[in-house]
Order: C-alpha cells, then sequence, then structure tokens
C-alpha cells in the first residue's frame, strides 16, 4: 500500500510545485474529520485500524444523531443518488433561451453538453442574483417573471425530463428585504414547485435546509430533493439527500494547503457520503480552472461534481481535458450508479504503488474499484490484490478490457497502467459470463481510452464579448428641445465593475472595444464626438406620447409599464421618470423619436464632464442632491425628473444619479447578454450583501443580465436619449 505523503498532481491544477510534508504519524484517535471531509490513513500500516475507526466512528455519529435513512428510501427521491454531473444554468444564458423567437430551447443547451462532454444528470436553474434587488421583486416574483410564466416554465421542466435531466430551483432565505409574500417559504416554494414540475431545491448560502421545507414538500404530494450549498449540520443528513462539496481549509495533512488555495484534497474521504452512502455531493469549486483535483476527489468518494461554467455571467468554461475527464467518469459512475451506494464501501483499500488510492465498493456479486494516480507521471504493472474466486472475471473498466489475474494462493494480483494525474477502475464480476450491456460498455471505454487525457488541452480561455452597436441618429443641426449640447473632447474614460463576486479574475464584467478581454476595471483615453443628451431621463408623460402616436405594444408585455393603470401613468406621475420599460422599449421610444441610446461614455463625458469628479456635482456626496433612499419593502416611486436641479452635472444634465438606473450599451458573447446600467436608483433594499448593488459614483457601473423583456424590465430602471450632433461625423 502506498505511503500517504506529498501531492504532485497540484502541479497540473496550479502549475507550481508544493513542497510537503512526509506522511503523518497514525492518530488516536485515528479519525480527523472536519467540515465536508475526513482525513485518510496516515500511512499504510495504519489502514486497519483507520478503517475500524471509521466504522465505529460513523456507528456513535449515526446514535448521536438518532440517525434515520428513510428519506434515502423513498422511490421519488431515488434519482438523487445517481445524479452525478449537475450545472448551475443561468437563465440568461443563450444556449437556454431565445429571445427572438421567445422559446425555451432545451434541447440546444443541453446538445451542447452532450456534445462537449457528455451530458448531465440534473440542472440548477437560477433565476435570480445577481440581478435581485435592483428593485423590491422578491425570489418569487423573478420565478414568475420568467418567460411564459408558470406554464412555460412546466413545459421548459418537461422538455428536461423528456431529455432524462431533473431540475432543480434555488431558495435564497436571505432575501427578506424585497416585497413581502406575506406566507412562509417553506410554503410558498414547495407549491411553486410542484406546479412546474421541478425535482428539487438548492438552499443558497445554507449549512443545511430546514426540516419545515421537507414537511411543506410532502404536503403537495409532490415531493422535492434538497441541496444545501453546504451541509454543516449532521442531523440534516437524514433529510437533506444532496448537497454541494466545498472544500474547507480545517485539516492538517500534508493536502491542507491544497485546501487552503480552495481545493479538494482528493484523497479526503467525503463526510456525508461515509455517514450515508446514497447521500450524492456535487463538488462545487466554481472559479477552479483546471478541474482534476476535483474529478479526482469526485471519483474516489463514488460523487459527482457541479459542471458550472456560466457563474452569474462571467464564463468559465471547462478546458478540453476536464470535458474529456467528465465525459469517462460520469460514464463510469453512472453504469455502477448501483455500486456507488453500497453500504460495504471502503476508502483506501489497500494499493501497491506510490500514491496511488482506491476506494472499494462491493454488492451483488460484483465490486468496483475506483483508482485515482496523484502522481504527474503513468503508473504501471501491479496495482491491487483483491481476493480471487475461480470463476470471477476481471476488467479494467476505465480502458475497457479484461485483466489477466496473477493468481497466487487466495489473492489476485491485477496489473494496468493508470496515466498520470489520471482515473483507473477495475471490475470484479464473481460468476457467469459478462452480460451483452457490460460488453458494449467496454467496447465504448475503449475507444474513449483511445485518446490518453493529457493529449487533450488544459489551457483555460476567455470567452471574447462585443459590444452591440447603436446605429447613428440623423445629425441634428441644433440643440433639439429638451437636449443638452455636450461639446466634443478627449475623455478619460475610467470605470470599475460592481459584480458582487468574480475578483479581477480575466471575464469580469465587460470587453470594451479597445480591450482584448472582458475584465473589471477599464481606462481608457478616447475622443467624443460632439453629441445632444436629454436633459432629464424619459418622463411618463414623454413615454405616453410615444404610445398614443405608435400604438406600440411589445410582443412580450409582462411587466410592460407595470405601475401604469388603464393605459395610463398614476396621476401625479407625469413628470416622474417611466420605468417598467426594458431595452428593447427604451429602444422603440428613441427610434420614434429620432433619438437613441447612449453609448456609456457619452453618459459618463455628459455626467463627469473633464475634470474627473466622482458625482455629477463634486466629489462629495451630498444626500440633498439625490432622492432620499427608499429601503423598505414596497416601491414608493422615483422623484420628478427636475426635483434636484442642484445635481446637474457640469454640462446642466440633471437626475443622472441616484434616481432610476439608466439604459445604456448591450454587449453579448456565446452564452450571455448583459446591459450597462448607469446611475443607480432610490430604492436599496436591506439585509444582505447579496442584493443587486449601487453604482452612484461615476467612475461605477453595473452589469444587468438580460433574458427576455419580462425579466428584464424592473420598477428602478429607466433610460435618456441621445441625437448625434452636426459635427459628429
Amino acid at each position: 500500500m502506498a505511503a500517504y505523503t506529498g501531492k504532485a498532481c497540484l502541479a497540473l491544477a496550479f502549475g507550481v510545485l508544493f513542497s510537503v510534508a512526509a506522511a503523518l504519524p497514525a492518530q488516536d484517535p485515528p479519525i480527523r474529520a472536519s467540515g465536508e471531509q475526513i482525513e485518510g490513513p496516515a500511512k499504510a500500516a495504519d489502514f486497519a485500524a483507520w478503517i475500524a475507526g471509521m466504522a465505529r466512528w460513523r456507528a456513535e455519529q449515526w446514535k448521536r444523531m438518532g440517525y434515520d435513512g428513510s428519506q434515502y428510501d423513498r422511490p421519488e427521491l431515488k434519482w438523487t443518488q445517481s445524479s452525478f454531473m449537475q450545472p448551475q444554468m443561468m437563465i440568461q444564458d443563450r444556449y437556454f433561451f431565445d429571445p427572438e423567437s421567445g422559446k425555451y430551447t432545451v434541447d440546444r443547451y443541453l446538445d451542447d453538453l452532450d456534445k462537449r462532454y457528455g451530458g448531465i444528470d440534473s440542472v440548477l436553474i437560477w433565476p435570480t442574483y445577481p440581478n435581485m434587488g435592483i428593485d423590491n421583486r422578491n425570489q418569487f416574483d423573478m420565478f414568475h417573471d420568467m418567460p411564459g410564466g408558470i406554464r412555460g416554465i412546466r413545459q421548459m421542466v418537461a422538455d428536461f425530463h423528456r431529455r432524462g435531466v431533473r431540475v432543480l430551483f434555488p431558495i435564497m432565505l436571505w432575501d427578506q428585504g424585497t416585497r413581502d409574500i406575506g406566507r412562509p417559504e417553506a410554503d410558498a416554494l414547495a407549491e411553486e414547485l410542484a406546479a412546474v414540475g421541478a425535482d428539487g431545491v438548492n438552499g443558497d448560502t445554507m449549512i443545511a435546509m430546514p426540516r419545515s421545507f421537507r414537511v411543506a414538500s410532502d404536503k403537495t404530494g409532490h415531493p422535492l430533493a434538497f441541496e444545501p450549498e453546504h451541509l454543516l449540520v449532521d442531523e440534516a443528513l437524514a433529510y437533506n439527500n444532496m448537497n454541494w462539496g466545498q472544500a474547507v481549509p480545517a485539516l492538517s495533512s500534508p493536502s491542507i494547503f491544497a485546501s487552503k488555495m480552495g481545493v479538494f484534497a482528493p484523497e479526503y474521504v467525503d463526510k456525508y457520503k461515509w455517514l450515508e452512502p446514497r447521500h450524492m455531493t456535487n463538488i462545487s469549486d466554481r472559479w477552479q480552472r483546471n478541474k482534476t483535483l476535483d474529478l479526482q476527489y469526485a471519483f474516489f468518494n463514488g460523487v459527482g461534481m457541479e459542471t458550472w461554467e456560466n457563474i452569474w455571467g462571467i464564463w468559465n468554461g471547462i478546458t478540453p481535458r476536464d470535458a474529456a475527464t467528465i465525459w469517462r467518469v460520469a460514464k463510469i459512475e453512472r453504469k455502477f450508479s448501483h455500486l456507488l451506494v453500497s453500504p460495504d464501501w471502503v476508502p483506501h483499500t489497500p494499493t501497491l504503488q506510490f500514491q496511488v488510492y482506491a476506494s472499494k465498493w462491493p454488492g451483488n456479486g460484483r465490486t468496483l474499484w475506483t483508482i485515482i494516480n496523484q502522481n504527474e507521471f503513468d503508473v504501471s504493472g501491479e496495482q491491487i490484490v483483491v481476493p480471487y474466486n475461480p470463476g470471477a472475471t476481471y476488467y479494467d473498466v476505465w480502458h475497457g478490457i479484461q485483466l489477466k489475474p496473477i493468481v497466487a494462493g487466495d489473492k489476485a494480483r491485477l496489473s494496468f497502467t493508470i496515466e498520470g494525474c489520471g482515473f483507473g477502475a477495475v471490475l470484479a464480476v464473481k460468476n457467469g459470463p459478462l452480460p451483452a450491456d457490460m460488453a458494449a460498455f467496454l467496447k465504448e471505454m475503449n475507444q474513449l481510452d483511445s485518446v490518453r487525457l493529457d493529449s487533450f488541452s488544459s489551457q483555460w480561455h476567455v470567452l471574447p464579448q462585443t459590444l452591440v452597436p447603436i446605429k447613428p441618429t440623423k445629425s441634428a443641426d441644433s440643440t433639439p428641445p429638451g437636449m443638452v449640447a455636450i461639446r466634443g473632447g478627449y475623455f478619460n474614460f475610467k470605470v470599475s465593475g460592481i459584480e458582487i463576486e468574480g475578483g479581477d479574475w480575466a471575464g469580469v464584467d465587460v470587453q470594451y472595444p479597445w480591450e482584448n478581454a472582458p475584465r473589471r476595471h477599464h481606462a481608457h483615453r478616447m475622443w467624443i464626438a460632439p453629441f445632444d443628451i436629454d436633459r432629464y431621463p424619459v418622463t411618463n408623460a414623454e413615454f405616453k406620447k410615444f404610445l398614443d402616436a405608435t400604438h406600440y405594444h411589445p410582443r412580450d408585455d409582462h411587466n410592460f409599464l407595470r405601475d401604469w393603470k388603464n393605459g395610463t401613468y398614476p396621476e401625479g406621475w407625469a413628470n416622474k421618470p417611466v420605468t417598467w420599460v426594458s431595452l428593447e422599449d427604451a429602444r422603440a421610444y428613441a427610434a420614434w423619436a429620432g433619438k437613441r441610446l447612449p453609448h456609456e461614455w457619452e453618459w459618463q463625458y455628459a455626467a463627469e464632464g473633464t475634470d474627473g469628479r466622482d458625482f455629477p456635482w463634486g466629489n462629495i456626496w451630498e444626500t440633498n442632491d439625490v432622492p432620499v433612499p427608499d429601503r423598505g419593502r414596497e416601491l414608493r416611486g422615483p422623484d420628478d425628473v427636475n426635483a434636484h436641479p442642484q445635481g446637474q452635472s457640469p454640462f446642466g444634465v440633471e437626475d443622472m444619479v441616484g434616481d432610476v438606473w439608466q439604459w445604456t450599451d448591450e454587449y453579448e458573447d456565446e452564452h450571455t447578454r448583459a446591459a450597462i446600467l448607469r446611475g443607480g436608483s432610490y430604492y436599496t433594499p436591506q439585509g444582505s450583501k447579496w442584493y443587486f448593488p449601487q453604482a452612484y459614483n461615476l467612475h461605477e457601473h453595473g452589469k444587468y443580465l438580460l433574458m427576455a423583456p419580462s425579466e428584464d424590465r424592473a420598477g428602478t430602471l429607466g433610460f435618456r436619449c441621445v441625437v448625434d450632433a452636426a459635427n459628429s461625423k
């Protein structure tokens, strides 16, 4: 059996070789459990005592918890036990929905994943954060605002089911600052997801889903599976059939450095999988660009992975090598899912090679070993010793070939090769001929193995973005009424994205035409051609003139002018900025008026002037220059556009900050569309850091993910227009 020492495969993940300590001495007690992981035996000689201690520890934990595993016996929830590959998917992903046709494109989304890494078992569909909090719509409102409402979502879920994919949606208990739903979240969620036929719930930021959700779900007759983001409450294992696994830097073996870097130590035992072998962990390591260590951890523990690529509209795509690995790992796990829930699982079953680790999964006349190689190089020759049965046959499942054992008494020694930083799998069949389906499976694995994993690229690439063009207007010979002339000139355009997550990684925020990749912070000296800009945002009265003249009505009219009644705005709202208009609605108005929406840098130039100030009026925040913030759970409505003349910009443009967000540019990449919003708004929900953040400073902007007008319209989002000046061409 190999000694348990340093991990050379960290070099593959980080491009750096870490120096690690020698094998630790045996511990007393032998079990070191922390967070979601259990440390393996320190050295080969400790294995027998360690595995016996693991069994005792599990029995003690069961007794302490009063553990009842009946939720894992339920036929309606057994799908969780083979849900190995599950991406979180943003509803704004362009592979999932086509705004032109107004249709969900589930087949296109799944075909792409089938082609790239062999497909998925379930999907977590995400309709809320990071857009939630731009107005007072709560998480349930944003769910209902998805195109087609409940009926459309139900058909979309059915399309996933038709392809054999289970569907989960999230719940955010931190959403306590938006509109009060007036009833327990558990009841509302259970009824909502039963209505659309969904299969499960992800508990965002939770360390366990509360039992009240189990009770509420069962009352509907449509039981849901629960998957908290963390599972750190042992008692909740009984009714949380799944969880995300996230690395916890709490153990002290040589691999702890990897954990501190946010990486799973691949040979650690998954704590909740050990306590309940039918429990499913999906490893979530969202920002990691190389998934080798995560996949080794998953394969060693017989669990799955969150194959998450669209992270809040930031694309962290799976590399070709990881895609090829996922394909093979998932194929084996799906084929032997009935063994990967074995109550007789033996992690760290002895191996013969240095830094090669194995788990043994016995059951029903067959035994599977899942094996990982932590060396950078191939390891060949004798790998494991297994009990010999004269009628047994042995197969190298990873390579899809039969093995010839070297028999010595009642033992058989099996030889095969494991690729550097790679994987292996062995199947022992006790008696009888190999079933036809197994023969076909081995043939498939053999074909996959014809291309080594290290022949695929591990290079990560940023996904490029493009600016959606804005067509110039007819030149204005003089400044139109209600507009302000902005003289041309050089401008030091400097702005940063306010995304809550993503750090400063390539791919965060947007990519301007002069940049080679999206990034959070931007600085560019540029020439601004002269233009005219609306002194105020477009008001309700002005937008009604447009409607009366054109009879405009959007095809997707959900939430369109939501605060209007009987075709007009509320009394006293004529001079307030129009809201609940989509980007498409705003563009339609601008075209009718002979105008266009501003480019972001034009908006900022009109607000900032030439001296680099932080706010339109100067460098110090003045509360009297903007509307009083609304921190309640209902929208009171914006101020009149001319209510704060003291807050005007150096050019005399008013109401640019703190009243309503304003549409500007749109960016798109292969998977996401997003609009740049400027100015911030009067509404700021309280109680959580996860709500859409404000951007009052002129050197900050909001990135608002786009899906469809029904979802995009917001109660704090309006616009103003510009016209190209005669000498701007």
